[in-house]
């Protein structure tokens, strides 16, 4: 299909000043390249430009899907709560769930993800374990009611997602196929030219026993990760790693309590009894759902990572300032020593080791030194649970001290095992004749997340530099000005490229010539050709690279063949044959 266009038509309302809500540059540059407007808070319209890169990165994740023989289809938006209540999650899911009533006042909710509804679709038409696997996607228009939306298009309510579903008889098939989908994800990455890490992470709302996300790196991300030379990386909320711990103190003291009025962190305790902060340990209250009071004990150099500590005690809550009114408990203060009757003492496995702790004495405006467990205090068990950070050691390759990094989530994989077959009664016939829950793996794409995580890579104090891959246009022609020299060559190199199968645009708006420049580095075609006036009478054009900024001067006679060979070496260099 012929992909010509002329800027006089196309919709591409550029604005000249940033827009005062932008915080990042991926925001910032899609509002003022005319490619998204906003709606409402976190909801975008997507405009031509826009709309043709975000169809461009679906594509994408359709042939990588077809590839490793995922099926297309599409759910519906609008989601019945029965199904919801059969999961458990309508309860649990939060907020977040935008939830309404049809006029017979029937719940329902739009959706912001889909395991439900494919597990309803597959118990009523999968029976057998001769059916299986079967692995099952859409692209579709999400809804989440983010409580504070931002970035753009990086933390929207609206946005558009891949999510692809799994079933499976046996744990061997659900690792390959979840193994396949890792892959298909890192060669998708590669496709929009991301530099990305697969991390370990953490499940949250979705759940199951295994997940990897695929972040995009960016000085913008909203996700704190480290990783290791050795390949490996993680998430800092679900990181696993070891703890360098050099304690001063490397012998016994006696216990001694210490008056510190007016004390209530860790740094003012540090200065006024002149220790370090490693030396101290931070203590952290939450409770059971049963009410039990929980010490969690920490490095007071280190942060408590709620998520470990929900993986300790699972559904503790850290306690609001209200709880401490209600238990009685000296916030400021608090510590192993002395611990109201009934409380659960949980320590980090790097303290294990140390033999004098400054700690909290339970007491307003004191404090112990020297602070002994198994002789001051017990400790009940002993777990991970620092928020992981760089420095730290790597858990695979003996210590090495692993980088941080921020990164944009763009993608990821889950094993969901019998998390939602059991719950809603999703059996099949395995060949021993039983009946058994389907094992299901899910595995999602941020496709409008993505397009923002190329352009926060991408990007310079000219504009969007578009990878070839997703760039909205591939080649712009700027005519300097339409007289009759220069108007017939810009024209004549348009519609030969068109011909050729090169996406062009001529910009043959009455503007200046700074204004097109301007106007075309900001947009990003990866290719630019300028036709002036001098340069025809010479008979050559300008070949521009807006990626390097190389120019290149090309004989009007031979800038066809220029293009296209150059265009064909970009695509090809981001096909699925050359990722793969």
């Amino acid at each position: 299909m012929r992909a010509a266009f002329r800027l006089s038509d196309l919709h591409v309302p550029t604005l000249k000043e940033d827009p005062s809500e932008a915080e990042v540059a991926s925001h910032r540059l899609l509002l003022r390249a005319g490619m998204i407007r906003k709606a409402a808070a976190g909801i975008y319209t997507y405009l031509p430009l826009g709309w043709r890169s975000l169809r461009k990165i679906e594509n994408i994740v359709r042939e990588e899907m077809d590839a490793i023989g995922s099926q297309e289809m599409l759910m519906p938006a609008v989601q019945p709560a029965e199904l919801w209540h059969e999961s458990g999650r309508w309860d649990v899911y939060g907020p977040e769930l935008m939830r309404l009533q049809d006029r017979h006042a029937r719940d329902f909710c739009l959706g912001p993800t889909h395991e439900e509804i494919i597990t309803a679709t597959i118990r009523n038409e999968v029976r057998s374990y001769r059916q299986l696997p079967i692995s099952l996607y859409q692209i579709q228009v999400k809804f989440r009611d983010e409580v504070r939306p931002r970035f753009g298009l990086l933390r929207g309510r609206e946005f558009i997602m891949k999510d692809a579903y799994s079933f499976h008889a046996d744990q061997e098939s659900l690792q390959e196929h979840y193994d396949e989908q890792a892959a298909a994800y890192g060669r998708i990455c590669d496709r929009l030219g991301l530099e990305y890490r697969p991390v370990k992470a953490d499940s949250g709302q979705i759940g199951g026993s295994e997940t990897t996300e695929f972040m995009a790196l960016a000085d913008n991300g909203e996700a704190a990760l480290v990783y290791c030379d050795c390949g490996w990386a993680a998430n800092v909320e679900a990181a696993r790693t070891i703890i360098p711990r050099t304690p001063t103190a490397t012998e016994p003291r006696e216990l001694e309590k210490v008056h510190t009025p007016n004390i209530r962190t860790i740094a003012e305790l540090s200065q006024a009894l002149d220790i370090a902060e490693h030396d101290t340990v931070k203590t952290m209250a939450g409770k059971t759902p049963e009410g039990r009071i929980v010490f969690f004990l920490v490095p007071g150099d280190r942060e408590l990572n709620p998520l470990k500590a929900e993986t300790a005690v699972p559904g503790v809550e850290l306690l609001g300032e209200e709880d401490f009114k209600t238990y009685d408990l000296p916030k400021g203060s608090l510590g192993p020593v002395n611990v109201p009757h009934g409380t659960l003492v949980i320590a980090d496995s790097s303290l294990e080791d140390d033999v004098s702790w400054g700690v909290g004495a339970n007491e307003n405006d004191y404090h112990f030194l020297g602070a002994m467990p198994g002789r001051d205090f017990e400790v009940e068990r002993w777990a991970d649970l620092v928020l992981a950070q760089p420095g730290d050691g790597c858990p695979v390759c003996n210590g090495a001290k692993l980088k941080g990094a921020r990164g944009i989530e763009v993608s990821q994989v889950f094993q969901l095992g019998t998390k939602y077959s059991e719950s809603m009664g999703a059996m099949f016939m395995a060949e021993d004749g039983s009946e058994q829950p389907f094992l299901m793996g899910c595995y999602g794409v941020g496709v409008s997340r993505s397009l923002a995580a190329v352009i926060e890579q991408h990007n310079d104090e000219n504009g969007i530099a578009w990878p070839m891959s997703v760039a909205p246009i591939e080649v712009a022609v700027i005519p300097l000005s339409s007289d009759d020299i220069v108007s017939p060559v810009a024209e004549q190199i348009w519609n030969g490229l068109a011909d050729a199968g090169v996406e062009v645009a001529i910009d043959d708006r009455d503007e200046r010539a700074g204004v097109k420049f301007a106007d075309a580095d900001l947009v990003g075609y990866p290719f630019q050709v300028v036709v002036g006036k001098r340069g025809v009478g010479n008979g050559i054009v300008e070949f521009k690279d807006r990626a390097t900024g190389e120019r290149t001067e090309v004989a009007i006679d031979e800038i066809a063949a220029t293009v296209v060979k150059t265009v064909e070496m970009e695509r090809a260099r981001f096909s699925h044959s050359a990722v793969s």
